[in-house]
């Protein structure tokens, strides 16, 4: 029996991991060892929150400033789906669509959002925030993975008006609410944002990503360290749960 490509490309990814180009191993505790991982249907407010659960305290543990967004250091807690990138707002594309739970101090990529509320729409990438990534396999990188990229030459695909602009990435900055509460973590995604798919099946990463912006070699954003599958094989065996 065939393997699925997922599953291929994370056993490819843990065993490449000794070779990362990265500093992923100093963030590697419970804050990060997944324990559960749940989407729940709200049909009262038709509204899906996607929630996860660690050994240690979600969100706890950030990435601690690079000084430069070339290098910049991304802690990740991912959601891969089967949704398609069309019910996200972006147009056809192939690639694995992901809710990533994202959290990094040299730049910010959320600028229609103030998620600390001080009035700065500029400094709020350290705050947990939600984005809309299409993820592809990458072996250039040690995690398997990166967002992928299209040609900034060219004629830019179809993305959602919340994009972060300049970056040329198929990667929505959507606004939507995220908590992280003891050792759980939620984002509330709204049932229209998502084409109101709830036939889906998803899993849950835990990792280190790092931007590139010198090497023409690596990917813009990349994964290059998984710290934990919630299945343990990236097979996306979960379902949306309705809730009464």
């Amino acid at each position: 029996m065939k393997k699925p490509l997922l599953t291929l490309a994370l056993l490819s990814a843990l065993a490449g991991s000794s070779f990362a180009q990265s500093s992923g191993a100093a963030y590697q505790n419970t804050d990060y060892t997944p324990k559960k991982a749940a989407i729940k249907y709200l049909p009262e407010l038709e509204t899906l929150v996607f929630e996860f659960q660690v050994a240690g305290n979600a969100g706890k543990t950030q990435p601690k400033p690079a000084g430069k967004t070339d290098g910049a250091p991304v802690l990740g807690y991912v959601f891969p789906t089967t949704l398609k990138s069309t019910d996200i707002g972006m147009g056809a594309t192939d690639g694995i669509v992901a809710m990533a739970l994202t959290s990094h101090p040299d730049f910010e990529d959320t600028p229609l959002w103030d998620e600390n509320g001080d009035g700065n729409y500029t400094n709020d990438g350290l705050v947990w925030h939600a984005h809309w990534v299409v993820l592809i396999k990458d072996s250039r990188v040690a995690g398997g993975f990166s967002v992928k990229e299209f040609d900034h030459m060219g004629a830019a695909p179809k993305l959602p008006p919340t994009s972060a602009p300049g970056m040329h990435m198929y990667m929505d900055s959507p606004g939507f609410t995220v908590t992280m509460q003891g050792n759980t973590g939620r984002v509330v995604v709204p049932l229209n944002r998502i084409n109101r798919r709830r036939d889906f099946k998803f899993d849950l990463v835990t990792c280190y990503m790092e931007v590139n912006a010198s090497d023409k070699k690596r990917p813009m954003l990349g994964v290059y360290q998984v710290y934990g599958v919630m299945s343990g094989n990236l097979s996306l065996p979960y379902s949306v749960a309705a809730t009464n």
